[in-house]
């Protein structure tokens, strides 16, 4: 198995009370036997669970200080959604931008992230921007989210002034599939001359080859509440279809030389825990400044779940310190 500097703990946790009673009410589906057809309905009942109001007791009340607001973003051969933080006393001009690309791959939506990017937007006095991406399925590939995520980003940047935000100042975030996203950006603005401060990344997932799963994390926490290694082999199948070059949508085998500074933040019980610390030591290793922040009891996924994981609240408060130390 592949093996990082930083290894996972020796003896398996077990995820918190919360996390474990809520998902024991969640069937995960049979993968093997989800036909295109069931795969959009699953989607969309993800959706639909996390945008009712009885979700926010466990994805946490927006800050109070931010308004959030769908905006339409057109690009040349498609529209996309995306879902504005923007802090209310902070004027509108030359703000700080983070582009945010939430998790799922082939569920999910930027309003699972609403407690994460308000306090964002609030205490960092930022706008933040998240993609209403595709969601993969037998049809949309890994590379369309991936080309969503970057072509907001250029869009914004491009049009800094419409938007109210400083392009001098712009950081790129991400959670699981988001944060591969996130990472794919990042490479694409350093080839393009697109000047990035900062780059977070949750729970990050940068293998998508043959090799996704052979790290120790993924045998040690293969059956969590919030991930499994069925689901990662399953989003795998749906990211790099037959034909794909799965490493060219594999951070971790990428040239990482020039990225802006980044913070990686590792959930422990988690399947792709040690993709997130061999990536930090590889970025490290080609020169970039990097925090690597480590929660011992939460597992994928925790920081849009502060209603049943604690540690969301210091993880938000880590994320939020470095952004602002890098927009200064």
């Amino acid at each position: 198995m592949l093996k990082t500097a930083t290894t996972t703990p020796a003896t398996p946790h077990r995820p918190p009370l919360g996390i474990r009673l809520v998902y024991s009410l969640r069937k995960e589906p049979d993968y093997q036997t989800m036909s295109p057809a069931d795969l959009v309905k699953f989607g969309e009942t993800q959706s639909r669970i996390v945008n009712s109001r009885l979700a926010r007791l466990i994805t946490g009340r927006p800050h109070a200080g931010v308004t959030i607001d769908w905006q339409q973003v057109p690009l040349a051969d498609r529209t996309l959604r995306v879902r504005v933080h923007r802090p209310k006393h902070a004027g509108a001009r030359n703000l700080p931008l983070v582009l945010h690309v939430h998790g799922g791959g082939y569920t999910g939506t930027a309003v699972q992230c609403d407690w994460i990017n308000s306090h964002i937007a609030a205490r960092a006095s930022a706008v933040v921007v998240s993609v209403e991406h595709r969601l993969m399925n037998h049809e949309t590939p890994l590379a369309a989210i991936v080309d969503d995520g970057w072509d907001v980003l250029r869009y914004v940047f491009q049009h800094a002034n419409e938007w109210g935000i400083d392009p001098s100042r712009v950081a790129l975030a991400g959670e699981s599939a988001g944060s591969m996203v996130a990472a794919l950006s990042a490479l694409r603005a350093r080839d393009t001359g697109l000047s990035l401060r900062a780059q977070v990344l949750i729970n990050p997932c940068v293998d998508v080859t043959s090799t996704a799963l052979d790290y120790e994390s993924a045998t040690q926490y293969a059956d969590t509440p919030t991930l499994t290694r069925a689901g990662i082999e399953f989003f795998r199948q749906l990211a790099v279809p037959e034909g794909t070059d799965a490493r060219a949508l594999s951070p971790r085998y990428a040239d990482l030389a020039g990225l802006p500074p980044a913070l990686v933040v590792i959930p422990v019980l988690d399947p792709v825990a040690d993709h997130g610390r061999l990536y930090a030591d590889q970025l490290r290793a080609a020169g970039t400044a990097v925090q690597v922040s480590e929660y011992p009891k939460a597992g994928h996924a925790f920081i849009s779940l502060p209603g049943l994981v604690p540690q969301a609240r210091p993880a938000r408060d880590r994320i939020i310190n470095f952004l602002c130390t890098q927009f200064r």
